[in-house]
């Protein structure tokens, strides 16, 4: 199911449950988190938890309130087991090809977001969980979470992004070593070449990271929106293009309320007041 609600203390969504709520960001920033619980499978991407995530981004990307969304799981030590492997068997292999193609279009669809993206990785994000991390804007991990695109060990491939996107995050080099072996690494390692934005202790709650991507979520400024498409992790062009659109961009971002704003605080030298205008 998908539903919306406030971020402190909703009810607990039934098992296969996959759905957004709202929490409270500074002023102007509206933070939506996409709340992932299906413990008995591990978050492991089935046919009905991928739909509900579908819905749940579908009603985000209209939605002009949002201004940051952050991933996270509410099944402790664990942030997506990758795909649901005992529903795979059951598939024949036209069913497999068309879920597969399914599934990278969900991690398109998350890359494809008009707002900032955070994962919050306390725990396992393995093959399609760590394509599912990859395809936000920032992750951040707790220092014991681990992460991998574990397909090889399974005999498989990964096949929903990540032959693409973790080269474009850690290098093509480092890629191919984990990609070769299925090796899996923790926050700490993962922060160390570049996988992840911040890695921090985990804490008893076991919710390190979720705390960690919400503080930085808060950070966030509103008026980022206007330029996060021409960004070069969400554009594959070449340098005069993206040049072109960042000029683009620049150019809509001069009327706006939030700049002249900005402007003002500089010159008298207090914080500025941004509305998301």
């Amino acid at each position: 199911c998908c539903c919306a609600g406030p971020a402190e203390g909703p009810p607990r969504p039934p098992r296969g449950g996959a759905r957004r709520c709202w929490s409270a960001g500074r002023a102007a920033v509206s933070i939506a988190e996409i709340l992932m619980n299906r413990p008995h499978a591990r978050n492991s991407l089935g046919k009905v938890f991928v739909n509900e995530l579908f819905s749940a981004l579908e009603q985000l990307r209209f939605d002009e309130k949002v201004r940051v969304v952050v991933f996270k799981s509410e099944v402790k030590g664990v942030f997506c087991a990758g795909a649901d492997l005992k529903e795979r068997a059951k598939m024949d292999d036209a069913e497999v090809g068309h879920f597969v193609k399914r599934l990278r279009n969900l991690m398109d669809e998350i890359a494809a977001l008009p707002v900032p993206t955070i994962a919050a990785i306390d725990g396992y994000a393995l093959g399609g969980g760590l394509e599912m991390a990859l395809a936000c804007d920032l992750r951040v991990a707790a220092s014991s979470a681990k992460m991998g695109l574990i397909e090889t060990t399974r005999g498989l491939l990964p096949g929903a992004g990540g032959t693409q996107r973790l080269p474009r995050c850690v290098g093509v080099g480092l890629a191919k070593e984990l990609i070769f072996t299925g090796r899996q690494i923790d926050g700490q390692e993962a922060f160390s070449m570049g996988l992840v934005n911040h890695a921090v202790p985990q804490n008893e709650q076991g919710d390190a990271a979720y705390q960690r991507a919400l503080t930085l979520a808060k950070e966030i400024l509103p008026q980022v929106s206007m330029c996060i498409s021409f960004l070069p992790s969400r554009l594959q062009v070449d340098i005069a293009s993206g040049m072109a659109i960042e000029g683009m961009c620049y150019a809509q971002n001069i009327p706006t309320r939030d700049r002249q704003e900005g402007m003002a605080a500089f010159k008298e030298k207090r914080p500025p007041r941004f509305i998301g205008k």
